[in-house]
């Protein structure tokens, strides 16, 4: 008989987008060889972790960023608040960007200790919702992730790695798209591309059925 699938946890990505001489860049970086998908190309991210939710952002969501996370992307209130915490805080330790504004974070540990010190905390605002995934009923660890989308523009600090992530820049998005990466990623990034060529939906659902990808147009 075989076992129940691991449950899903918590993730967030954040899509950092910004343009140079007219071509589209996307901050990517690439996971180590041992860990969860290795040698693969990823936007910024990651679990959430139980502080996420205490922390106090410089300003609040969008209300239509904020209405189509918790419809379209299966969340509570405490938890949408949650993800977006948790995709700026790990973009932060990752690549050593901030996307925040004047505040107070209410702590000061561990990586807030640095956005204390600035007196700045995450800027909510500035985050949209860009789509979610489900990793595999096989995977032995898997994620619920929801992606966000920011203009790296308003990303400040100096690019720089703590080790989860090498080859960190910004490629433009022709050349992100032939990086190797997982089928989750490559989907982000096409609808990213399909963005740029005019063509717009509501937002996507990427998961699987037997263990196959299936993507699909949330509530469609």
């Amino acid at each position: 008989m075989s076992s129940r699938p691991v449950r899903p946890r918590h993730a967030a990505s954040l899509v950092l987008v910004r343009k140079r001489v007219g071509v589209t860049q996307i901050l990517m970086g690439r996971r180590p060889p041992r860990g969860v998908f290795p040698e693969a190309y990823v936007f910024p991210g990651g679990r959430v972790d139980r502080s996420d939710a205490a922390i106090i952002p410089s300003t609040a969501m969008t209300a239509e960023a904020f209405a189509e996370l918790c419809t379209r992307g299966a969340c509570t209130p405490s938890l949408a608040r949650a993800l977006a915490t948790t995709a700026i805080r790990e973009t932060f330790e990752e690549t050593g960007l901030i996307v925040a504004g004047a505040g107070n974070p209410g702590r000061s540990d561990g990586p807030w200790a640095e956005f204390a010190a600035l007196g700045v905390a995450p800027a909510h605002d500035r985050l949209r919702f860009l789509g979610r995934a489900i990793t595999p009923t096989s995977n032995p660890v898997r994620f619920h992730a929801r992606f966000f989308i920011a203009d790296g523009e308003t990303a400040a600090g100096v690019l720089k790695g703590n080790g989860e992530l090498s080859a960190l820049d910004w490629y433009p998005l022709a050349v992100a798209q032939t990086l190797p990466a997982i089928d989750v990623t490559r989907f982000i990034l096409s609808e990213l591309a399909m963005a740029e060529r005019g063509v717009t939906r509501e937002t996507p659902f990427f998961r699987y059925r037997r263990n196959r990808p299936l993507a699909k147009v949330a509530d469609a």
